[in-house]
């Protein structure tokens, strides 16, 4: 992919600035989407990328996912200092000293429910699957047919309707379900308060990205990373490309800030 001169320029911008957060979404993004969400890997040219920037000064990487923290620890590999937003918002690691997430009775009782709404679904909708969170539940549609992964959305939502309180999104073959109202648009205002960040560089690929890229401010950079209306000033067409991206951010960065 040749990269965008306008891009390549706001790269090159923000690879100036003090301190650096770089904030990614990672299915879709620094990975293939790929029907078992546990088989999701980060394309070895983005995972290179993000272990350069993780250690060079004046730099912060993150991750902000949907997926648990648990999972994504998985599946992503942080490098160790790599901050991490989980469960779009919800869960959040910005350091050994976070305390862990921790449920209400009353929350913990309202996502039994909801639960028990989606189990439900899955048995009636071959090729559907769940997902537990720790304050979430998760319907996955991409492994099931067009017609029966409408279906469950629609049944799942109606099962739903009598929950009070749940915060309910539709995402690229999922529909994800959560007791915590927070989306990634906090998340990232949290990390950017933490690291007291100069500028950030945030990419995603789903609806559930818009909320950060909605906070981006004028020396921040927004990557839309696949088709789809977005807040974000730039777009590339595949997490291929945006390895090229990162790459490019390792070397403008370097120049300005070398590891030590």
């Amino acid at each position: 992919m040749a990269l965008d001169p306008d891009l390549r320029a706001a790269l090159a911008t923000l690879a100036a600035t003090p301190h650096l957060l770089v904030a990614l979404d990672f299915d879709g993004t620094l990975a293939p989407l790929v029907e078992r969400a546990e088989d999701a890997r980060a394309l070895p040219a983005s995972g290179t990328a993000l272990r350069a920037l993780a250690a060079l000064p004046g730099t912060t990487t993150a991750l902000v996912s949907g997926r648990a923290l648990d999972s994504l620890r998985v599946v992503a590999e942080p490098p160790e200092d790599t901050m991490m937003i989980g469960s779009h918002g919800a869960e959040t690691w910005t350091g050994p000293d976070g305390a862990p997430l921790a449920l209400r009775p009353e929350q913990a009782g309202l996502l039994a429910r909801a639960v028990d709404v989606v189990e439900r679904t899955i048995a009636a909708h071959p090729g559907t699957r769940i997902e537990f969170k720790p304050a979430g539940v998760v319907l996955h549609t991409r492994t099931a047919s067009d017609d029966v992964a409408d279906s469950a959305v629609t049944a799942a939502r109606a099962g739903l309707e009598d929950l009070a309180d749940l915060s309910i999104t539709d995402g690229k073959r999922v529909l994800e379900i959560s007791v915590i109202k927070a989306d990634k648009g906090q998340g990232l205002a949290l990390l950017r308060e933490t690291t007291g960040a100069t500028a950030v560089l945030f990419a995603g690929d789903d609806v559930t990205d818009e909320h950060a890229l909605r906070t981006l401010l004028p020396d921040d950079v927004g990557i839309r990373v696949g088709p789809g209306e977005t807040a974000a000033r730039f777009t590339v067409a595949s997490p291929e490309d945006f390895s090229e991206v990162l790459s490019e951010l390792v070397s403008l960065r370097t120049q300005v800030h070398p590891a030590q």
